[in-house]
């Protein structure tokens, strides 16, 4: 973390990030040798602070568990329908909360962090609340630095560019500027092309 940053209890927040850390090292899914849910919290705490390098305590703890344990509800429990996906990553907001207070309460944190770090992990109040906005930004760049090319692979090209511009509408100036920057494939920029022109 920043040198500069100070939690209000040091102990109590390195706490909390172990926590979180130690339940999604437990994914059984792997992604680069690494349990998938343990990098992308990685990845989205690293887009965090790149966006706002003075990030809350409150918005760096909602990034270690923003995907919280995410496994433990699979996406083929729910219909493979719209109204399925819907539901099931309705379902998982409120699971990813419900789980973060849990570790937050036994670490010692209040109430009122718990809540407001719940807000963030179920986007209350977006696009209105400027660190949900920058969770929101953080999520979206890390679909697209790590997630596009594989989901491009094996999606028809209509139904990705409707995710890209999906995507794209819910970010800010400044994560658009970030992710003009990111490397694409050549298939990758056309698709991104299309999407922004369409």
């Amino acid at each position: 973390m920043p040198e500069h940053f100070q939690p209000r209890d040091a102990k109590k927040f390195a706490a909390a990030l172990r926590c979180f850390d130690e339940e999604n090292s437990r994914d059984p899914n792997l992604e680069s040798s690494q349990p998938r849910e343990s990098l992308y919290a990685q990845r989205l705490g690293d887009w965090v602070l790149r966006l706002c390098p003075n990030a809350s305590e409150e918005l760096r703890l909602a990034a270690g568990c923003q995907h919280i344990c995410r496994w433990q509800i699979p996406r083929d429990s729910y219909p493979m329908t719209r109204a399925g996906y819907l539901k099931w990553r309705e379902d998982l907001k409120k699971f990813h909360a419900q789980k973060a207070g849990e570790i937050l309460r036994e670490a010692g944190y209040d109430e009122d962090v718990i809540r407001r770090v719940q807000e963030l992990n179920l986007k209350k109040n977006f696009p209105n609340d400027p660190e949900g906005r920058v969770l929101e930004d953080a999520l979206c760049l890390v679909f697209l630095e790590f997630q596009f090319a594989d989901l491009a692979a094996k999606t028809p090209e209509d139904k990705m560019i409707v995710v890209l511009q999906k995507s794209w509408g819910k970010m800010t100036a400044a994560a658009h500027a970030e992710a003009l920057k990111l490397n694409y494939s050549p298939r990758e920029k056309d698709l991104l092309r299309l999407a922004l022109n369409s």
